[in-house]
């Protein structure tokens, strides 16, 4: 529900739209729709409270109406989780993993799923010159911290996800060494969630615009089930769908 997100924003701004793709994407395999109103596109800029809660209420009350999959709010903000899943949504999305003031006290009080991602920097500078002396141990240390604080502070172990931010503050090769060594994570024994869907470093591999990343998107998706991740967020859910299933069989296969 953005007007500036860089793969569809502007796309679904009004209500009846943004239910319908919503609809769509649920029929095409999707078993979590996850709704935005502020961008985090690397420059992205920032957008207040209501603003937010605004562009996705709406949304979220209208897709509840007609659906019951599960929605997930992708905000970093207090007052909008609280709004989100008072409307209807079952899980909360933080690309600044519940850092931001209230955050973490509220969603114990809402005690819902969380996904807890990293982050190097905010979304207007993240891309600017990213360094880590060991992007893997770096990406691996704050999310165990992050788990840590969150527990002690009263958030389930059920309900927590981790993200090890694809393109928050990463270079090309940040990402593919987190995507290689996804099995560091999965050792803090939490589901991994990625988002690597027609992200930048498939435009800076293959010198593809952001239309035709698909094909890529599909490998990466791959490459992440095989690697242990459990849930993946993309753009292409018919497609995906396809690569979740045949990764699944050949997990499987005894």
């Amino acid at each position: 529900m953005t007007p500036d997100s860089f793969f569809d924003g502007g796309k679904y701004l009004d209500v009846n739209n943004a239910v319908s793709h919503g609809l769509a994407m649920q029929a095409a395999g999707a078993d979590i729709i996850d709704i935005g109103g502020e961008s985090t596109r690397p420059g992205a800029a920032s957008v207040n409270a209501q603003d937010e809660i605004n562009r996705v209420v709406p949304v979220i009350k209208a897709l509840r109406d007609k659906s019951d999959v599960k929605i997930s709010i992708d905000t970093s903000k207090a007052e909008v989780m609280k709004a989100a899943i008072d409307a209807g949504a079952d899980m909360i999305n933080d690309v600044r993993a519940l850092l931001e003031p209230n955050a973490l006290d509220t969603a114990v009080t809402l005690s819902v799923p969380v996904c807890l991602m990293h982050m190097q920097g905010q979304p207007g500078n993240m891309q600017n010159s990213p360094k880590y002396d060991n992007v893997v141990q770096d990406v691996f240390e704050f999310l165990q911290q992050r788990v840590e604080d969150c527990l002690s502070a009263g958030l389930k172990k059920e309900n927590i996800i981790i993200d090890p931010g694809f393109g928050f503050g990463k270079t090309v090769n940040h990402n593919l060494l987190l995507l290689k060594h996804l099995s560091k994570l999965i050792t803090l024994n939490y589901p991994i969630l990625i988002g690597l869907s027609r992200k930048s470093l498939l435009g800076k591999i293959l010198n593809k615009e952001v239309d035709n990343r698909l094909p890529g998107s599909l490998a990466l998706a791959t490459m992440g089930i095989l690697n242990g991740a459990s849930i993946v967020r993309v753009h292409d859910v018919k497609e995906t769908k396809q690569v979740v299933d045949v990764c699944n069989a050949y997990i499987d296969a005894n």
